[in-house]
């Protein structure tokens, strides 16, 4: 804006002098940019949410990934921990300047989990239920005893 000082009428209605209207515009611009700069950051993966909890026989995991289809997921397992991977691809419908707000999040996401309990990879379950993935991991029953029977050789 210009150094002048605006007229009362000017700073009432919110009018700006034609030769500041350049100015103007140059501003918007760059405060329409700074608040999206967060959008082009690459290279990070955006941490998925999660909801973790138990029961007696199983740890349940639900995160929603709406958006991705399951062939853009990657989960692994081992006993103790869990890693969910996917990517969520943004159609292009609108130039970057056309947009008046951009909040949600298209790129790569991943999310690893600490398990509270040791698990049985081989039964675990992954199911997606519009949007919502849930995987439900059967906990390892370290009291169960099995007799062995000896073999002589």
């Amino acid at each position: 804006m210009s150094k002048e000082k605006r007229s009362f009428f000017e700073r009432l209605t919110g009018t700006v002098r034609m030769e500041d209207e350049a100015e103007v515009k140059t501003t918007k611009k760059a405060a329409i940019s700074e608040q999206n700069a967060w959008i082009e950051e690459e290279d990070k993966d955006a941490e998925l949410t999660v909801d973790v909890y138990q029961t007696p026989d199983m740890i349940v995991v639900k995160s929603m990934i709406a958006g991705v289809r399951p062939e853009d997921l990657d989960v692994s397992i081992t006993r103790d921990q869990v890693t969910i991977r996917g990517t969520r691809e943004e159609e292009k419908v609108a130039r970057d300047e056309d947009f008046f707000a951009r909040e949600l999040f298209w790129g790569s996401f991943s999310r690893t989990i600490q398990l509270p309990e040791e698990v049985d990879v081989d039964e675990a379950e992954a199911v997606e239920k519009h949007g919502l993935l849930i995987l439900k991991l059967p906990k390892l029953d370290k009291k169960r005893q099995s007799k062995l029977k000896v073999k002589t050789a």
